[in-house]
């Protein structure tokens, strides 16, 4: 019996698009942490999680909703501080409920700077939401309660513990902040396939086109800067609490906020998976530029020169993806995938 073949214009689906997330998601919690030391946990690990969070939050409001914001690391500190004070305050109260208490102070922070989303756009959005990075800044040094009243603004952060189960080690913090990630991702994965996520992309794409058709756009606008501004909190909330333990303003300077948007435009917009090619390129590069750098200059290669060459790789990164491929890392890895498939050897044609 002959196997029955494609229509033209039909094509067959050799890769489902659960597979990858799933094998993905098999090695990082059956492989990585067999094989991972603590060094890896650590310095590449956590903080690659922590930044492909962020990331994930802000490629829903600016990849798929088109607002341009950078004051993804000012949401990020109300995420972690509210989640500090919230633990501190409210007696007896879980971990995992302060952190998403932390994501809706974000969340409502974030909701009024957006605000003026509804007049501005562009440029002179991403100025208002820059004034929610110095705002924040300000705030957090100038009034004491937040840190505890602690002379020098930093704070220790709580012990990682849910259900009775501390998660103290390198890898018990790998297997939290990942499991959060993952909850997290899913839930922004749904949501871009709603009605709501339409919206925001009929907003990106033509604001008044979408006014006509029926998008409540200045919904979809706060509603855009609600959830992402909720995701980014949190994963202040792992920045803080899981990545360097510790809460400080310094940690969420305007530099992070660059950071993360460099992220979301090295990895591509609009896309998740995006999202984690541009934090992990992000976190190894330093590495690799160390050790590179390390081998051909020597002593002379030292923590200043280090950062002052590692901003203008970046840069030149930033510049040569713009040019070479606007939609990143993820559109390389669209083809290579597509390049796989189509190397692979055709179904047999009879039985």
């Amino acid at each position: 019996m002959a196997t029955p073949t494609l229509q033209p214009g039909t094509r067959r689906t050799l890769w489902p698009l659960w597979a990858t997330p799933a094998i993905a998601l098999a090695l990082a919690y059956g492989v990585v942490p067999l094989l991972a030391t603590d060094y890896v946990f650590d310095a590449l690990l956590i903080p690659f999680l922590a930044l492909s969070l962020a990331a994930v939050g802000l490629n829903l409001l600016t990849g798929y909703a088109g607002q341009l914001s950078l004051g993804s690391a000012a949401f990020m500190a109300v995420g972690a501080y509210a989640a500090y004070n919230f633990q501190l305050r409210v007696e007896g109260l879980p971990l995992l409920a302060a952190m998403a208490l932390g994501g809706v102070a974000a969340t409502v922070v974030g909701v009024v700077f957006g605000l003026p989303s509804l007049r501005l756009r562009g440029f002179y959005l991403a100025v208002s939401t820059l004034a929610a990075q110095f705002f924040v800044q300000w705030a957090l040094t100038k009034f004491g309660w937040f840190s505890n009243h602690n002379p020098s603004g930093v704070i220790d952060a709580p012990p990682i513990a849910v259900a009775g189960v501390a998660f103290d080690t390198p890898t018990g913090r790998y297997l939290f902040a990942l499991t959060v990630v993952a909850v997290l991702t899913a839930l922004v994965w749904r949501v871009t396939r709603t009605p709501t996520g339409h919206h925001f992309i009929a907003v990106r794409d033509n604001e008044l086109a979408a006014r006509v058709i029926g998008v409540p756009v200045l919904r979809a606008k706060l509603l855009a800067f609600a959830l992402s501004s909720f995701v980014i909190g949190v994963a202040g909330v792992l920045w803080g609490f899981v990545y360097l333990r510790t809460v400080e303003p310094a940690g969420f300077n305007l530099d992070r906020s660059f950071q993360i948007l460099f992220i979301i435009i090295i990895g591509g917009l609009a896309t998740l998976r995006g999202a984690f090619l541009g934090a992990a390129l992000i976190v190894v590069f330093p590495l690799l530029l160390s050790r590179l750098g390390s081998l051909l200059l020597g002593q002379w290669f030292d923590s200043g020169v280090l950062e002052l060459c590692q901003r203008i790789a970046l840069g030149a990164l930033i510049v040569g993806f713009l040019i070479a491929e606007p939609r990143g890392l993820a559109a390389l890895w669209e083809r290579a995938v597509a390049r796989l498939q189509r190397t692979r050897p055709p179904p047999p044609q009879g039985a």
